[in-house]
């Protein structure tokens, strides 16, 4: 890793409801290219999240154990004002297909005019990956269909129980 590399702080934020195989590849691979690479567990206004933000924290953390660049936190603010305040160089953005661009476009130049110093950078996921998402996953999951091979291992786990006790609470229904 060049100099360069190892002074620039990344983060990937995201809900992370639940997190993917899909995230895990691309925060894998960034973490090879920066230094220091933050994982931002994100309030997003518009999504009402199946895991609160202690249950999405344990599972990201758990996930990227293996990774000792990658550190995880919440945030409930702007992810650029947690950018700016942490010393953020680049945010990490992942692309799944051409569907994803023209949204991560509109926040990426929005984030640009907040602070033109801090750049955005659009990472696709392995293709085996590019399908996934975590409102198909936690579908496949209300569902009780296996989801172990699109998540890891703890987050198929901690899944598996969420159903069984929301199932329990509506009274066998989901």
């Amino acid at each position: 890793m060049t100099q360069a590399e190892t002074s620039k702080h990344a983060m990937y934020p995201g809900t992370f409801d639940p997190v993917t195989n899909g995230h895990v590849d691309v925060i894998e691979r960034a973490s090879h290219i920066f230094g220091k690479l933050t994982v931002v567990i994100a309030k997003n206004s518009k999504k009402t999240p199946m895991f609160d933000e202690t249950e999405r924290l344990t599972m990201v953390r758990e996930a990227l154990i293996h990774l000792p660049n990658v550190y995880v936190t919440l945030h409930a603010g702007l992810v650029i004002d947690f950018a700016r305040n942490n010393g953020v160089n680049v945010i990490i953005r992942g692309l799944r297909a051409v569907t994803d661009f023209e949204y991560e476009f509109q926040i990426a130049l929005m984030n640009r005019k907040l602070e033109e110093s801090i750049t955005t950078l659009f990472m696709m996921p392995h293709e085996k990956y590019t399908y996934l998402n975590s409102s198909i996953i936690r579908e496949l999951g209300r569902y009780g269909q296996d989801i172990s091979e699109f998540v890891p291992p703890g987050v198929a786990t901690l899944m598996t129980n969420k159903m069984g006790v929301m199932k329990n609470k509506m009274g066998g229904q989901s």
